[in-house]
């Protein structure tokens, strides 16, 4: 066996390997952002339409999808089987009524815009997912358990985001938080990477906690053996190994991809303004309080703070409540009125608060609000007194960023099973959000064969902008 050289190697700029070695492993320094900055391209080595995009985007996707019924499109003359047994209420906008469990909403709906005739066709939560956030439909439609890639692997609206805009700092332009999409079993959705642009594009995605009581991002925080002239050594040294290995791969590959994740974790350990974006305990206490201690609700806030901070499109999925029915989401194939009595009162205390936050601050304006979700359920109770899924008519729900509130675009039938008019599909909804967020909508991307693809396949909402 070949003994080991008795002195460390010097390459010809004279970084030992050694020293490479430890660059190269971000690990060793205890600076990692855990599973954030893998595959992921630097901020600054995409291109970008403008240097600050004027308006943000928060998706508020509710996995499971609640009842247009008991929510936005109730029908109080239908029968009982189509109405359910919970009552309505009236809203502060004339004509306008809204489920019971939606009071605190019920008074802000001069600041929304209710699409009552949304459809993907699609009545499998993985497929019907994939359509509603790349604004494509998978193929084939009705399929569960769908997996990420291709043939369905078209960008999800926040990649093209990333793709197209520049942050105005070092955090990235899209992030999903606080866990990814996915039936029971971790079985994630298509729909929600980069697709065919590349790992380089995928949205951020944060993996976290913020309802624990010590909730931050791990990471983020210099440890206390390594003190500021110390780390900023360790930077100079990240760049010459980034220059000596240049001519290994300049064209994006691995080694390239590497260094550009480790200067961009740098820079966000350095930089204070990003780690203040993710610091939850700087908030008044009483308003984390309105927004709800849950991981939904503080998740909705951390939303705020990093739209806040520049981010332009925040993506945030409903989690599981624990010991809720239907394993807390929205999938209330049985016991549909006791479910939504345990999840209407916190998304209607999270969704107002923030609707509220933003127009304090003087933000909502500029920062669109979407209640979404991967299609409807089905207009009559089932056996077990549940909903089915159902995505042939559902509602989305707009605020902000543009919008026109106090506004109903189009209707559902006499017991929401089908559109009446106004039909809005997928398409259209990615389209509002790129107008809104500063891509254009000539904006092409190329697939993996070369050809050149519009990002849109659809319009923008102009009813209600």
């Amino acid at each position: 066996m070949p003994s080991l050289p008795s002195r460390p190697f010097y390459a010809c700029d004279g970084v030992s390997r050694r020293e490479a070695i430890r660059v190269g492993g971000l690990g060793a320094f205890g600076l990692t952002l855990p599973g954030l900055l893998r595959a992921r391209a630097a901020a600054g080595e995409v291109p970008t339409t403008s240097a600050r995009r004027p308006k943000s985007c928060i998706l508020l996707f509710l996995l499971g999808a609640p009842p247009q019924q008991e929510t936005w499109d109730p029908k109080p003359d239908a029968p009982a089987e189509v109405r359910g047994d919970l009552g309505v209420i009236r809203s502060a906008t004339p004509g306008l009524i809204l489920g019971e469990l939606m009071p605190k909403t019920a008074r802000l709906t001069e600041k929304i815009a209710v699409l009552r005739a949304v459809q993907t066709n699609d009545n499998a939560h993985s497929s019907s997912g994939y359509y509603m956030t790349t604004g494509l439909p998978h193929a084939p439609q009705g399929v569960e358990n769908a997996k990420p890639g291709a043939p369905n692997d078209w960008p999800a609206v926040g990649a093209v985001v990333r793709k197209f805009l520049r942050g105005s700092g070092t955090l990235p332009t899209a992030i999903s938080l606080p866990e990814q999409a996915e039936n029971d079993g971790n079985l994630t959705w298509p729909g929600q990477d980069a697709g065919f642009l590349g790992r380089a594009f995928d949205p951020w995605l944060l993996k976290c906690a913020p309802e624990s009581a010590r909730f931050e991002l791990p990471g983020l925080d210099l440890p206390p053996d390594v003190p500021p002239v110390r780390f900023d050594a360790r930077r100079s040294l990240l760049e010459q190994v980034g220059s000596h290995f240049d001519h290994i791969d300049r064209t994006g590959g691995p080694s390239s991809l590497h260094q550009s994740h480790a200067r961009q974790a740098y820079d966000l350990i350095a930089s204070r303004a990003a780690r203040q974006a993710f610091d939850l305990n700087a908030e008044d206490p009483r308003l984390r309080d309105r927004y709800g201690r849950y991981r939904f609700g503080q998740s909705v806030l951390l939303a705020r703070r990093l739209v806040e901070a520049g981010v332009p499109l925040v993506r945030v999925n409903w989690t599981r409540v624990p010991g809720a029915l239907n394993n807390g989401h929205w999938d209330t194939h049985s016991k549909n009125t006791a479910a939504l009595k345990q999840l209407m009162p916190l998304l209607d205390q999270t969704y107002s608060t923030l609707l509220e936050d933003l127009g304090d601050r003087g933000l909502l304006d500029d920062t669109l609000v979407i209640w979404a979700a991967e299609f409807g359920r089905t207009p009559k109770i089932n056996g077990a007194a549940g909903r089915d899924h159902w995505g042939h008519v559902f509602s989305v729900a707009l605020a902000g960023g543009g919008v026109r509130g106090g506004t109903v675009y189009g209707a559902s039938d006499k017991i929401a099973a089908f559109p009446k008019d106004g039909i809005v599909r997928p398409q259209d909804l990615t389209a509002t959000i790129f107008h809104t967020v500063g891509v254009p909508l000539d904006s092409e991307i190329t697939d993996t064969l070369g050809r050149p693809l519009a990002v849109t396949r659809g319009e923008v909402i102009r009813q209600i902008m």
